[in-house]
This record gives structure tokens, sequence and C-alpha cells, in this order.
């Protein structure tokens, strides 16, 4: 009843449209992320790391997978989502740098078409954070309380809450 008062139809359109574009890159992050992880995804990606001059290989494309999976589960769960943003800015600028550049912009001739538009939805959420239709939200709202200890939290937030909101 208290959220339903306080939301229009155009706030619940705005909150609502962050969902699909954290699904969107979460979904393309999570699947590039486990390829480089599961199986033999860390010796093939290695080998390519190291073909294109990032070495060690092997060691970049672990970490290059864990910070692609924790880039697409963080934007589809809502949280530290604008760390995941930045993880995604990162890995992707350096894809182009090392890799699609010198093929142009044609995704098709190998460029960094994709590249570029994951770019811009991390920067999207960047700025815009994960929303209030977010697992950050319900875990901010946790940490704030209710009644006196709402209003006194955000007055003279906790080390918990300060941490909670400078990773939001």
């Amino acid at each position: 009843m208290a959220l339903s008062l306080q939301w229009n139809d155009t706030r619940l359109r705005k909150e609502a449209a962050v969902l699909p574009v954290r699904a969107a890159l979460g979904a393309s992050m999570i699947y590039h992320g486990l390829g480089k992880l599961k199986g033999e995804g860390p010796q093939q990606t290695g080998k390519f790391f190291n073909q294109v001059g990032i070495r060690p290989g092997k060691h970049f494309a672990v970490a290059t997978g864990v910070a692609e999976a924790f880039a697409g589960f963080s934007a589809v769960l809502g949280l530290w989502t604008r760390p995941a943003a930045l993880a995604v800015l990162v890995t992707q600028a350096v894809a182009i740098w090392k890799v699609h550049a010198t093929k142009g912009y044609d995704i098709t001739k190998g460029g960094f078409e994709y590249n570029l538009a994951l770019m811009g939805i991390a920067l999207a959420l960047l700025i815009a954070g994960p929303g209030t239709l977010s697992a950050h939200e319900g875990i901010e709202r946790l940490a704030e309380g209710r009644g006196l200890k709402k209003v006194r939290s955000r007055m003279h937030p906790g080390a918990f809450l300060r941490l909670v909101k400078l990773l939001k």
C-alpha cells in the first residue's frame, strides 16, 4: 500500500526500463564469462590472449572470465551494479584495443560494434545505477531500517550503510 502511494505511472516505467537493460548486459556477460572459465575455456582463451599480446594468457583469461561473470550476475540481480559496469567497460575496452580496433566497426568483419554496444549499456548502468527494482535497493532498505531508525541512519549512516551506498 505505501509503495503504491509513492509510485506513479511515469516513475514505474522509468524504473522498469532498467530491468531489460540489466538483463541484456547480464546475460551476455554471464555467457562470455563462464565460457572463459569452464572446461577448456581457460586454456583456449589463454592461448588466444597470448597470441594478441596479453600475457600471461591463462592468468588473464581466468581474470577476464571472473570479471565478466561477476558483471553479468551483478547486473541481473541489480547488486554492485556500478562496479560491474566498470568491469564491463574495462574488459570491452581491452577487447577493442587488442582485437577489434584494426578490423573496423562492422561486427561481421570482426569489428568492435558489439563491444561498443556493451560499453554503452554499461555506461548507462554506471550513470543510472541498479534502479529501485533491484537486490541492492532491498539491502539498502533493510540497512536503513524503518521509522525513526531510518531517519537517524540517513542523518548519520553507519559503516555498513555507507558501504552499501558506495557500491550501488
